[in-house]
This record gives structure tokens, C-alpha cells and sequence, in this order.
């Protein structure tokens, strides 16, 4: 008997000491799960802010300098053969639908409109497309009015014009969504509304392509930028000398996408392909079409 009660306290021993190891384990695990989720969570941290740095180091080397005086200073700039621009976290620059004069060649000026006049009222508020940095507040009679230029952090450069009032400072770091000024009728103007401009190292893009003001959205996430024509001034100014009579960029045509509308039905209005069209709007054939989205085909 007292043998087998010996062995019995020596194994009641065992298992009463295991107890603490098991619950230390089950500790130990506990902390480690935590630790673990921290650790997913540095890692991701890790990853964007590595990807922000080679996204800041890629638009770094892109303008020549920081001029507060000029809106077209990009003298020494080398304009790469195509460039894509992240057009997502954007705030549109005003809640108003409403285009009074579109993107294209004025005849009775002899020259290109090279944004959008956007119907404002006086006092309304204008607000920053992007995040960026103010490069221009100043004021020009005889076009801009008063007129605030902002680089943004995709590349872009935006232009807001007429202001009644400029609500930033030059050098400015701003928000996307920020008030940047107040809609006015300020310089050549003949009526209060918002002249925008989007431009790529000087380079214009009808605002049209990257913005649906009617529906308050963006065309699509990225619009990759093609540096592989002469301005829209070299263009008309060629027309020009050879006699030709077009109110067109060139043989540039747009289409606004509208619904029920495919490829294979743009295309055979406009007498080209699929292909062509997917090529020149670096599209798939398979990409579904939005209401409003802008269709391009350069003939």
C-alpha cells in the first residue's frame, strides 16, 4: 500500500506541476499573437512608405525647378514618351455640372482653350483637384484673372482661373479637397465661371479626359500621358498654312461613352477597330465602359 501510494503522489505530482507550464504556454502564445498582427501591420506600413518614396523619387527628377513666376516654365524639362498619372484621390474642383466652353480651338481667337470654363458663381467655393504644393498665386489681366497654379504629387499640374479671391499662398502645401479660392469673374472674363486647366510639364490634357463633371467622378483610374504629338498650337498653326478649315484637334476626335454604348458600336461610328481604340486609350477589348467615360481616336 504504501508503495502505490508513493506512486500516486508522484504522479498527481507531475500533473499538478505541468499546470503552470501549460498555462506559461498558453501565455506565451497569447503574446505572440499580437506581436504577430503588429508585425503584418509594420510590414504593410513598411511597403507603402516604400512605395511613396520610389513614387517621390520617380516625379522628383520630372520638373527642371520650382517657379513661382511663370504658369508655363518648364524650360530644360525632358518630357518622357509616355507617363502614367494616377488620377485616384481626387476632389473634384467644383460641384457644378454645367460646361460653358469645352477644350479645343476657338476660330474668333485664332488659338486652343486649354481647359474647360466650368459654370460658378461668384463666391462659390474652388477646391484642389489633388494634394500638391502651390507653385503660382498671382493675377493676369488680360487672361487668367486671378489665378492660382498647383503641382501635384501624380505629376499633374492644375490651373484655376477668374478667381473673385485666392485663398492659399505660394509655396503652400494643400490637400486634395482644400478651398484654394472663390469662383469670380476676374481678367478675360465675360461672365463669373472657373477656367481649369490640366497640364503634364506644360503639356495640356483636355480636363474632359481625366474628369466627368456631369457625374462628378473621374474618367478611370489612371491616364497614361503620351508625348508623341506636336502641340495643339503646332497643329492649328500647320492647318492653318496648308488652308485646312477644321474646329477639331487636328484629326483628333472625342466621344463621350453614353449607355448601351460597346467598342464594336464606337467603333464603327467612328470608322476604325477595336484594336485601335483599345491601343490609343490604353484599354482592353474587354473593359467595360461607364456612362460618361471619353473615348479618344486620333485618325
Amino acid at each position: 500500500m504504501n508503495f502505490q501510494h508513493s506512486v500516486l503522489s508522484f504522479v498527481g505530482f507531475l500533473f499538478f506541476a505541468s499546470l503552470p507550464v501549460a498555462s506559461n504556454a498558453q501565455d506565451l502564445i497569447a503574446r505572440q499573437a499580437p506581436v504577430d498582427h503588429r508585425v503584418k501591420a509594420a510590414d504593410s506600413i513598411s511597403l507603402k512608405h516604400l512605395l511613396t518614396i520610389e513614387r517621390n523619387e520617380e516625379l522628383k527628377g520630372l520638373y527642371p525647378d520650382f517657379n513661382n513666376n511663370s504658369v508655363h516654365h518648364y524650360k530644360g524639362a525632358a518630357i518622357p514618351d509616355s507617363f502614367r498619372i494616377d488620377l485616384r484621390h481626387f476632389c473634384m474642383p467644383t460641384p457644378s455640372t454645367k460646361i460653358t466652353s469645352g477644350y479645343g480651338y476657338r476660330p474668333a481667337f485664332r488659338r486652343v482653350h486649354k481647359g474647360l470654363d466650368i459654370k460658378v458663381y461668384i463666391g462659390d467655393t474652388i477646391k484642389s483637384a489633388y494634394s500638391g504644393r502651390v507653385r503660382i498665386v498671382s493675377y493676369e489681366a488680360g487672361g487668367y484673372g486671378k489665378y492660382v497654379v498647383i503641382r501635384h504629387n501624380n505629376g499633374l499640374e492644375t490651373v484655376y482661373g477668374h478667381l473673385s479671391k485666392q485663398l492659399v499662398e505660394e509655396n503652400q502645401v494643400v490637400k486634395a479637397g482644400e478651398p484654394i479660392g472663390l469662383g469670380g469673374n476676374t481678367g478675360l472674363s465675360t461672365g463669373s465661371h472657373l477656367h481649369f486647366e490640366t497640364l503634364f510639364l506644360g503639356k495640356a490634357i483636355d480636363p474632359a479626359l481625366l474628369f466627368d463633371f456631369e457625374h462628378q467622378d473621374i474618367v478611370q483610374d489612371f491616364y497614361t500621358f503620351y508625348n508623341t504629338d506636336k502641340s495643339s498650337d503646332e497643329k492649328y498653326a500647320s492647318a492653318e498654312r496648308e488652308g485646312e478649315k477644321s474646329n477639331t484637334i487636328s484629326d483628333v476626335r472625342y466621344r463621350k461613352v453614353k449607355r448601351g454604348d460597346t467598342l464594336e458600336s464606337i467603333a464603327a461610328e467612328l470608322g476604325t477597330s477595336v484594336d485601335v481604340l483599345t491601343r490609343q486609350n490604353n484599354i482592353s477589348a474587354k473593359s467595360r465602359l461607364r456612362p460618361g467615360q471619353i473615348i479618344r481616336f486620333a485618325e
